[in-house]
């Protein structure tokens, strides 16, 4: 089945369907985090024990995240993403019927580190979803859309979990992970087709084809994505705390504005996205984004030294500006690498990401405790800069397949 025999509603059902997949990651990985006032309040773990059990499934998707990429190269979108998926929703579970029959800890830990484990297909699926199912003049557009998962996963995880687990304790709060794990199981089976491949042996054999070998443009993309992250986690990890404890504001009003900020970056990354199709161009846009993050960095730590009311509303702004270069980095790298090679370009990104995430959080909040958050934040302002004459132009795949195939044997 090629492109142009699916309808326009098919693909953008599937898009929807991915979007649902998506989320299961999200929810699986990240929402044991809104079960930490629970567990320190309820099941009698200190901060760091609730913590630490809340990264747990972080560690579990770093590792699993290229492996998973490899599959979906070797045997495509939707058997793979059903596998995955499936062994989320079990994972998940049995972390449910672990908290319900006071298992112990250590078993819910193991039982997450395996829900981690088994969600890092969807992240890169969805996103070859998108590129093979959406036309060029289309896929920014439909890959920020995509790229919704993440703040929507957070918005069901933070409206949820922390209620039900107050109201009926932790195991209630687990169960939303699995939840939404099998509604993206019943999607996925239902609603996903896996896009057209490439037949082995032909001028568009991207099994012998290494997009990493033919030029620098995946690693240079992969090193941008890494110091544009870093001020997008200072504001995810450090905005709560600089709103409540610096600026004394009500934790429910610093989370309904948190929450705010989350669903327009979500919307940021779609306008993101249209603005690459229209352009016709993926690194463009980045080039901007990069400016006003960085900008917008200096302008929040500026605003904040001098003690202006217009502190919140500047963070606003920086942080739709530093989450809005992602589904543009997801398209270009999975355009460029092609089908063969795309799983394992988008798990390496989204790898690399997390362990930028992981080794700089900890550093950031030594920086706000000794120099406070105003020099934080303009530190944070310096990464977007480095990333700037790093950008690479716009490549084409079968511009640099045509180059190489003379070398071939």
């Amino acid at each position: 089945m090629s492109v142009t025999e699916v309808s326009a509603r098919r693909r953008w059902s599937m898009l929807a369907c991915s979007l649902v997949a998506a989320m299961t990651t999200t929810c699986a990985v990240n929402g044991i985090a809104f079960l930490i006032p629970a567990l320190h309040r309820d099941a009698g773990l200190s901060l760091a024990q609730a913590s630490t059990l809340a990264a747990i499934p972080t560690v579990g998707l770093m590792i699993s995240i290229i492996p998973w990429g490899t599959l979906l190269d070797r045997f495509g979108e939707r058997s793979v993403l059903i596998v995955s998926v499936s062994l989320t929703l079990l994972a998940t579970a049995g972390a449910l019927v672990a908290a319900m029959c006071d298992a112990g800890y250590p078993l819910l830990g193991v039982l997450l580190f395996a829900g981690g484990l088994s969600s890092g297909a969807a992240n890169g699926a969805s996103g070859r979803i998108v590129v093979g199912w959406f036309r060029p003049e289309q896929r920014g557009t439909a890959m920020g859309i995509r790229q919704m998962a993440q703040p929507l996963g957070i918005g069901v995880c933070a409206l949820t979990m922390p209620a039900a687990a107050q109201g009926h304790g932790v195991a209630a709060g687990l169960a939303v992970p699995v939840v939404v794990s099998a509604i993206g199981l019943l999607v996925t089976v239902v609603g996903i087709i896996d896009p057209p491949r490439p037949q082995p042996g032909g001028t568009d054999d991207d099994i012998r084809w290494n997009p990493y070998r033919a030029s620098s443009f995946l690693a240079r993309i992969h090193a941008v994505s890494v110091l544009l992250v870093i001020p997008q986690s200072v504001m995810w990890t450090f905005v709560p705390t600089w709103l409540i404890v610096g600026h004394g504001w009500h934790p429910a009003t610093a989370g309904i504005l948190v929450t705010c900020t989350q669903v327009l970056g979500a919307f940021g990354r779609i306008a993101a996205g249209r603005i690459s199709d229209v352009w016709g161009s993926r690194m463009r846009p980045i080039r901007v984004i990069a400016g006003a993050a960085a900008c917008g960095m200096a302008l929040l730590a500026l605003t904040d030294w001098l003690h202006s009311p217009v502190a919140a509303a500047v963070m606003v702004l920086a942080s739709v500006a530093t989450v809005a270069d992602n589904g543009l980095a997801f398209t270009a790298i999975a355009e460029y690498a092609g089908p063969g090679w795309s799983g394992r370009g988008l798990g390496v990104q989204n790898t690399a990401q997390y362990l930028a995430t992981a080794g700089t959080t900890p550093l950031f909040g030594v920086m706000v405790g000794s120099i406070g958050f105003p020099g934080s934040f303009a530190a944070a302002a310096i990464t977007p800069l480095i990333a700037l004459p790093l950008i690479p132009r716009d490549r084409s795949s079968e511009a640099d397949r045509t180059v190489e195939a003379p070398t071939r044997s």
